[in-house]
């Protein structure tokens, strides 16, 4: 009957909140929602931004602890140790029990998926290539969200990791990397990040083998190592105020392990090699389109010229059917429905990738026009109406990257994980109109070498 009880007043609260949402639908206004930022005695960062327009919050902990802190031969492992840490609790330290300590026994993976659903909130983890990331969400009812911090508290800090569970998983994640790797597009771009990365733990790809080598031990020795309150950054959007923001990140990091030695640096990783020479990759592959991958390594996301690079890769491929790239390609050549460009920094250089798929007996076509239309662009950079247009669009929308809590989330622990500035949002579309066509044309000439990109072609032949 409690059960019941609980999950109808949460179904309640939820469908108050909907009506609020569609009744109300007011935009956020970020100008007006300054970042508060402090630190814990932990070493905890916490980050809120106040919006007290719904009944709900949303809260992000980011942790150095993803896929470029894999050891050499289990790639996944900060992936799988987010994934499993939902999947049964160790039983907590009997002091903490009591009417006022609610979810303090062992429990397997069912009872922690019928507590959320009881809740009407979620909790999860997964990881990047950076970063080990988990994310709450609840409603701002006192007892709904008191519960639900405390039992997010305990899938953060006291994940029991049992191996049946992991074994199942494990088989059934060996069977999907199988079945993924009959897919064009899944070879395709293993091939392209192998031989952009290197070795570098970006290139990493989870295998059978490596999955295999992971161990539930092993994901403890991870968590224990990587996910402390002093490496925390904590994100916090919604309709709580500072004191209350303090106590949710307190209580969400107080199970975790403090560390014995102190908040140590962790070790180093390298950056991504630069590639010195030109690649040329054809890979057989009965498929009906060609699958065309052309890039290098890019830049990182602390790079002073990310603002130049952004506006100019919305004009050279990132601008869908208006980019230059689409332009050549697609209308003047009908060579391919779609073609794009991105970059994707990160804590090092993420790759700069355009990508395409074509007719096979047009792809040597496809990737010669590629390739003079990224050297020309590097070489002159975008024309004035080009620049003009490219602003107007990313200005224009740039409310729409904040239009809910949860994209504020996404935005508020980027500029944490990033160190950028607290009004970061505030000065966004000033830096953006700023940019100048020769910043855009001197900050891809830094970055971009189109004589020593990797081109992989699946499908087809290749020019030589």
């Amino acid at each position: 009957m409690k059960t019941s009880s609980n999950r109808s007043a949460a179904a309640s609260l939820w469908r108050t909140l909907l009506a609020a949402t569609l009744l109300c639908a007011v935009p956020v206004a970020w100008a007006a929602l300054p970042i508060q930022h402090w630190v814990q005695d932990s070493g905890a960062r916490i980050y809120l931004v106040e919006a007290h327009t719904l009944p709900m919050v949303d809260v992000q902990i980011d942790f150095d602890a993803g896929a470029r802190r894999d050891p050499r031969g289990q790639v996944g492992l900060a992936s799988v140790t987010a994934s499993q840490s939902g999947n049964g609790l160790l039983a907590a330290d009997p002091s903490r029990s009591g009417p006022a300590a609610p979810y303090e026994g062992a429990m397997d993976e069912n009872q922690v998926s019928e507590a959320w659903a009881d809740l009407g909130a979620g909790f999860g983890g997964s990881a990047g290539s950076d970063r080990m990331s988990f994310t709450l969400r609840s409603l701002t009812d006192p007892d709904l969200l008191s519960r639900a911090v405390t039992l997010a508290a305990r899938q953060l800090g006291e994940p029991a990791f049992p191996a049946d569970v992991w074994q199942r998983d494990r088989e059934r994640a060996i069977a999907a990397i199988r079945e993924a790797d009959t897919r064009p597009a899944t070879v395709a771009g293993k091939t392209f990040r192998a031989a952009v990365y290197g070795g570098h733990p970006y290139g990493g790809e989870v295998t059978a083998t490596s999955l295999a080598a992971i161990s539930v031990d092993d994901m403890r020795a991870f968590h224990a190592r990587y996910l402390q309150p002093c490496r925390a950054k904590v994100s916090i959007v919604g309709a709580v105020d500072r004191p209350r923001a303090d106590q949710i990140a307190r209580q969400l990091l107080a199970r975790m392990p403090a560390g014995t030695a102190g908040c140590q640096p962790l070790p180093a990783v390298p950056d991504v090699p630069a590639l010195t020479q030109p690649a040329k990759l054809d890979i057989p592959f009965a498929s009906a389109q060609a699958h065309v991958l052309i890039g290098q390594p890019g830049y990182k996301r602390s790079d002073p010229d990310y603002f130049p690079l952004l506006v100019g890769n919305y004009i050279l491929g990132g601008g869908g059917f208006v980019s230059r790239l689409s332009t050549e390609v697609r209308e003047r050549r009908g060579l391919s429905y779609s073609v794009y460009s991105y970059f994707s920094p990160g804590l090092h250089a993420g790759a700069f990738t355009v990508g395409l798929q074509t007719r096979p007996d047009q792809a040597a076509q496809a990737v010669e026009v590629v390739r003079e239309q990224v050297a020309r662009f590097v070489e002159r950079g975008p024309t004035e109406a080009e620049l003009k247009a490219a602003k107007d669009y990313l200005v224009g929308g740039f409310a729409l990257r904040l239009d809910s809590n949860r994209k504020l989330l996404e935005n508020v622990a980027a500029i944490a994980w990033h160190d950028l500035p607290l009004d970061y949002l505030d000065t966004w579309p000033r830096q953006v109109r700023a940019v100048t066509a020769e910043q855009v044309r001197e900050a891809f000439q830094r970055k971009l070498h189109p004589d020593r990109m990797v081109t992989v072609v699946l499908g087809a032949a290749s020019p030589r």
